[in-house]
């Protein structure tokens, strides 16, 4: 024990951080908030940490590419000694934390903890939920497999409806133009370099703020927060009623977390891990793919919006739902913090949570897309084929084998996803149906790296044909210009 002490105080003159733990260890909170209503905000920082742990250990095996990130989990999963157990545990980890993470937010704005002079810490606690969703998508998107590659089009063609700046937004998620390569080492950089260390830098705020102010006091029914008189009615109540953070309300927070960390190792024991599932195909237009559990409402959204309201919904929903988020301390930052006196702020919470596990239901019904049929075994039209020479008869027979039919129709026969293709000749020029095949764009993935360019260049020779009788197919201007005398 002597030694112990000796070396602990040798550290201790050197890091001067005894008096910072032990004033931390000692600060005092008001009695009733050392309560397991008061466990999710420490649970979610022990998850954060273990995956972290779990993180480092897969890093160690994974390889960020194109070409093996899909093999290396394979033999995460089938070669390295319980590789498959720690995936498992890193993907459930995920799951939880998120979860953790929600309940905390939903029972912070129940008890008006978002209140003076809290409102810094809402704001930042805000900013750390959506990095906790940007760590479970990256995550998805790391495993690419089938799921993760339609997941990954899905926020491209979101991502590009962003008004001016949509092209040089997809250009820098993606690295390019395509999914490729360079997509998977920049999501690689964001999953384990950029938003851990946003998270620890805004978890480190957020303890100290937490610390500074103090933690919230139990939601009394008229105890009435005011800016006038509020932190001197705190720092009455915690003289009078307080007790030290170590050990009253500790030990709730630790046997918490030990619980949270022992029930993902039993969901990590029983379902294994997530994925990955086949192998990234943009031509296997009939796949099926899903999200994971905690963006399944998205996908479901998705699916059964009109594609007319797809543009306003994604660009002008998120941003009225950050700002009243990031306004709401602003607005009611005074008055009732109990939620028995706050029915709207109650009534606010189960619409949230019906309608989130409404859709989260319905994703399991939910069509892909809902305008989308295999028609694939339908032959073209003979009218699209009779006199075309032998490239663009060549291109009709990359049209039917890549499947583009399951999405495009040709005389009312094929999918509605995207739109018919019977004048197509004639709303695009040849460069732009050069650079919609190869680099997508909207809801159509992106096919330059399933396609070789003769395969290109006959597809695009067929398109070209695709026009009414008699009406002329569409030109560059600037070209036609160039050209007159």
């Amino acid at each position: 024990m002597r030694l112990i002490k000796n070396v602990g105080a040798w550290f201790d003159q050197r890091l001067q951080l005894g008096a910072p733990v032990r004033e931390t260890m000692e600060h005092p909170v008001p009695r009733e908030t050392a309560s397991w209503f008061y466990v999710f905000g420490s649970a979610a920082l022990t998850v954060f940490a273990f995956q972290l742990l779990t993180g480092i250990l897969l890093a160690l095996i994974y390889v960020p590419s194109a070409g093996e990130a899909w093999r290396s989990l394979q033999v995460l999963n089938t070669q390295v000694t319980l590789g498959w157990f720690i995936r498992a545990l890193h993907g459930w980890g995920s799951n939880f934390m998120l979860a953790i993470v929600l309940i905390h937010m939903a029972q912070v704005f129940l008890f008006g903890a978002y209140k003076f002079p809290r409102e810094l810490t809402w704001i930042i606690g805000v900013l750390l939920l959506l990095l906790t969703l940007g760590m479970a998508f990256t995550g998805q998107v790391l495993r690419f497999d089938e799921d993760a590659y339609w997941g990954l089009g899905i926020g491209a063609s979101i991502v590009s409806r962003v008004p001016i700046l949509g092209p040089w937004l997809v250009n820098l998620m993606l690295g390019g133009p395509i999914i490729a390569g360079a997509t998977l080492s920049r999501f690689f950089a964001l999953h384990v370099f950029v938003i851990p260390g946003s998270l620890i830098g805004f978890v480190g705020l957020h303890l100290l703020l937490v610390l500074k102010l103090g933690i919230n006091e139990w939601p009394m029914p008229g105890r009435v927060v005011r800016r006038s008189d509020y932190l001197e009615n705190y720092h009455k109540l915690t003289r009078k009623d307080g007790v030290p953070f170590v050990p009253y309300a500790v030990w709730k927070d630790v046997i918490f977390s030990g619980m949270i960390l022992l029930s993902i190792a039993v969901c990590a024991m029983y379902f294994g891990p997530f994925g990955p599932s086949g192998q990234p195909d943009p031509t296997n237009i009939q796949t099926a793919p899903r999200p994971d559990f905690f963006f399944l409402w998205l996908y479901a959204v998705l699916s059964l919006l009109p594609p007319s309201l797809e543009t306003p919904v994604l660009l002008i929903g998120p941003v009225i739902g950050l700002i009243v988020l990031l306004g709401l301390p602003f607005v009611s930052g005074e008055g009732e913090k109990s939620w028995k006196r706050r029915p709207i702020a109650v009534l606010t919470i189960l619409l949230v949570a019906v309608a989130l596990g409404t859709f989260t239901h319905l994703a399991g019904h939910a069509p892909w897309s809902p305008v989308m049929n295999a028609w694939s075994s339908a032959p073209v039209p003979s009218r699209f084929l009779n006199g075309r020479t032998a490239l663009e008869r060549q291109g009709a027979l990359v049209f039917q084998v890549k499947q583009c039919r399951n999405c495009h129709a040709l005389e009312n026969s094929g999918g509605q996803r995207g739109p018919a293709l019977d004048a197509v000749a004639v709303e695009l020029t040849t460069d732009q149906l050069v650079r919609q095949v190869l680099q997508g764009g909207g809801n159509m993935p992106a096919y330059g790296k399933n396609l070789s360019p003769a395969e290109t260049t006959a597809l695009v020779a067929f398109l070209e044909t695709l026009r009414p009788a008699g009406q002329a197919p569409a030109r560059d201007a600037s070209r036609a210009m160039g050209a007159q005398p």
